[in-house]
């Protein structure tokens, strides 16, 4: 199924009065998606680690468009004291609308968190994994909250490693690590979707994907930054699918959207195929239970 009218953010509709947060939105998709969220009228956190670029990036959102609300905040996603700090000082009056779980890191050397955790499953998943959980208490106090993950087409080969999370035991691989976080965003944003619903909570749980987008995200590898010019989406496409998560109601029909070409590398926005692997609910109970134990954050417990 293809989102309604070949579904683009011109369709998005009127965004006054929600409160958004994006994280990694200085750069890339995220970028797309502060903008556009801002421009329909939201209330925008730009939620980055280089405060810098994020500062230049909203400047070129405010010059395109003068009147929208959109600032900046410092967060950390590979510090767990920088992700209580940003929940903390987040201005709660407004209450929280959406909160799109964008940032990462893909195929870097191989590296580890300020608490230890090896980079991409330490940022990518238990970073965005402890800010939703800070997070949530004020999502619960706002009517018709989302909480959307970015997930990857590379979460099909991923395979979450419970006994060498951190690469510490086997020769490291960067694709292989990549993967696992790209499959643990997809299993935690399903098995978050699971514990609100039982929950009775009002907050709806999803994911999406872009597709491959051409974005600074492949910094790391020369063929990608080469394949970048020959084959991926604009980022400004690749934002699509997370919007259309983020505020369209029929988006609430189904769990995870994404690009729906050819492997779902470019396209319409539709529905997006889910790899059993995610689906499966003892591993995603398991990888709770660690994500709840690493990070120290607990939240909707079973």
């Amino acid at each position: 199924m293809v989102a309604p009218e070949n579904w683009n953010e011109e369709a998005m509709s009127d965004q006054t009065g929600k409160v958004a947060i994006i994280t990694g939105s200085n750069t890339g998709i995220g970028f797309y998606m502060a903008r556009a969220l801002a421009h329909k009228g939201a209330t925008v956190t730009m939620a980055c680690r280089d405060m810098a670029k994020a500062e230049e990036s909203r400047k070129m959102i405010l010059e395109e468009f003068p009147d929208c609300d959109i600032s900046t905040s410092f967060l950390d996603l590979a510090n767990l004291s920088s992700i209580e700090a940003f929940a903390k000082e987040f201005p709660k009056e407004r209450g929280l609308h959406i909160l799109i779980n964008n940032a990462g890191v893909m195929i870097p050397p191989k590296s580890k968190t300020r608490d230890g955790f090896e980079l991409q499953f330490g940022t990518n998943h238990l970073g965005h994994f402890a800010l939703t959980g800070h997070l949530l208490p004020v999502m619960e106090e706002t009517s018709g909250s989302r909480v959307v993950t970015v997930s990857s087409i590379a979460h099909n080969p991923g395979r979450i490693d419970f006994d060498d999370l951190n690469g510490d035991r086997k020769r490291y691989s960067k694709w292989g690590f990549y993967s696992q976080s790209k499959i643990a965003n997809l299993t935690f944003a399903i098995e978050l979707s699971r514990r609100l619903e039982r929950a009775g909570s009002e907050v709806s749980s999803l994911a999406s994907h872009p597709g491959y987008s051409a974005t600074d995200l492949q910094r790391h590898s020369l063929l990608w930054r080469f394949l970048n010019v020959l084959v991926a989406m604009p980022a400004k496409r690749g934002a699509e699918a997370t919007l259309y998560a983020a505020t369209a109601q029929e988006a609430l029909e189904y769990p995870y959207w994404g690009p729906t070409g050819i492997i779902e590398m470019r396209g319409d926005t539709g529905r997006s195929r889910i790899n059993p692997k995610a689906l499966d609910e003892q591993t995603a109970v398991k990888l709770w239970e660690v994500s709840e134990e690493l990070t120290g954050v607990k939240y909707l417990s079973r």
